[in-house]
């Protein structure tokens, strides 16, 4: 069992139950989009947001993505960490047939790829603050820079790197940059691109 400081939030009973099987952590269920007009449901995610802090994990799905922006926006950016699960089509056991997208929610995803999500995220591996504060950082530019925004080509280059890094294909270019902060260094991330570009 792995354990957290967070409160992770996610969007139904069967995600919780995947979950706590693994972490040993609060889970909050978000219970779809019921969230949208559950305001207490909201007051308790913002209120455990101040005291532990948030992780939201989300399916990789436009509704789960939906539903991450909508909490995104209800409660402050520096409470709130993203954990973001790859797209693995498939249907779960409990389930006749598989969603409308076709892929695997949360709590189908095996517990390896779990892990290695909340690893990717940068929660299971801390880093000291002073050593992140002295990274540079990648940005949007070099998102740019690197073909992958605002570029002829840039929006297949950007799914083709989403799959190649087993991101989700809904993923903003906003919300990689984080998730590449996290992942790699400037460093490393300029390497990913030149051995991309080799391929």
């Amino acid at each position: 069992m792995i354990k957290l400081k967070q409160t992770v939030i996610v969007e139904g009973r069967y995600d919780k139950a995947k979950l706590s099987s693994i972490l040993d952590a609060p889970i909050l269920e978000t219970g779809g989009f019921r969230i949208y007009k559950d305001k207490e449901r909201l007051e308790l995610i913002r209120t455990v947001a101040q005291k532990t802090g948030i992780i939201i994990l989300t399916d990789s799905d436009t509704a789960g993505f939906q539903i991450r922006s909508f909490l995104s926006g209800a409660i402050d950016p520096a409470l709130v960490t993203h954990v973001y699960i790859p797209d693995v089509y498939g249907k779960e056991h409990r389930k006749e047939k598989p969603s409308a997208e076709g892929k695997l929610g949360v709590e189908g995803i095996p517990k390896e790829v779990l892990l290695k999500a909340f690893e990717r995220a940068g929660v299971l591996c801390e880093e000291s603050e002073p050593a992140q504060a002295q990274r540079r950082k990648i940005s949007k530019t070099d998102l740019y820079l690197a073909g992958l925004s605002g570029r002829e080509n840039s929006v297949a280059r950007k799914a083709a790197l989403l799959k190649k890094l087993d991101l989700p294909e809904h993923l903003s270019s906003n919300s990689l940059v984080s998730m590449l902060n996290v992942m790699f260094t400037y460093e490393e991330f300029i390497q990913i691109v030149a051995d991309f570009d080799e391929k």
